[in-house]
């Protein structure tokens, strides 16, 4: 089976070669897993894609922004399995397998990582856990499903399955607008899983983001 690994990034040059290092390849080949790991770049001006490269994963160049990256990378992507993470050492990468194991042990089309399931001590600020909180529970809310975490960003769906989803984000309200999609159409599950403090600038912009989220939530419910 291919799988694709595909990582969005953004002047991630102290974590990114770590994050695609602590990829269990030598696992995923003997379960059968033909691995690619896509980086899709929103146009960083340090040494991320030069690293990236250098650690054998395949590079495509994207203007910034976290869901317009994410919708190019899906296009792109050779695996008939992607699975998803940032480019910053926050997600378990060697629990790939695990999540695999799930996905086709339970045959589902679209699993999502609930990060506050085993989430390490300082991984995220108060205000922003406060912040997801109150996302979370407008997104369950408005469309009557039961999230604990509506912007974890790790996920693992089926290529073929992305047709069936109206994917239109362009920034970080992409997490949610995906996770909506999924549950409402495909056969899809969240997962508790560990999450560590990243490496490197935080690109999340509080007031701007939380906005975007809100907004696209709301124009979602209501369009």
């Amino acid at each position: 089976m291919d799988l694709t690994i595909l990582m969005p990034s953004l002047n991630e040059e102290d974590s990114i070669g770590e994050t695609i290092d602590s990829i269990p390849f030598k696992r995923l080949n003997e379960l059968g897993y033909k691995t690619e790991v896509l980086v899709v770049d929103g146009g960083s001006r340090d040494k991320t894609r030069k690293i990236a490269g250098e650690k054998g994963a395949k590079v495509v160049q994207s203007l910034a922004g976290y869901g317009l990256q994410y919708r190019i990378g899906f296009r792109k992507a050779g695996g008939k399995i992607i699975v998803t993470a940032d480019s910053d050492c926050s997600y378990p990468m060697e629990k790939i397998p695990y999540l695999l194991d799930i996905f086709q042990k339970q045959e589902l089309d679209f699993i999502t990582a609930n990060r506050f399931g085993f989430m390490e001590k300082g991984a995220m600020k108060i205000i922003n856990r406060f912040g997801n909180k109150i996302l979370t529970f407008f997104l369950n809310f408005l469309f009557h499903l039961d999230l604990k975490d509506s912007q974890s960003g790790m996920w693992v769906l089926k290529k073929e399955a992305l047709k069936k989803l109206s994917l239109t984000s362009r920034g970080m309200s992409l997490s949610q607008e995906i996770k909506i999609e999924a549950f409402t159409k495909l056969k899809a599950k969240e997962v508790d899983l560990n999450y560590k403090k990243r490496k490197g600038e935080v690109k999340l912009k509080l007031i701007r983001d939380g906005f975007d989220n809100f907004y696209n939530l709301f124009k979602k419910k209501f369009k």
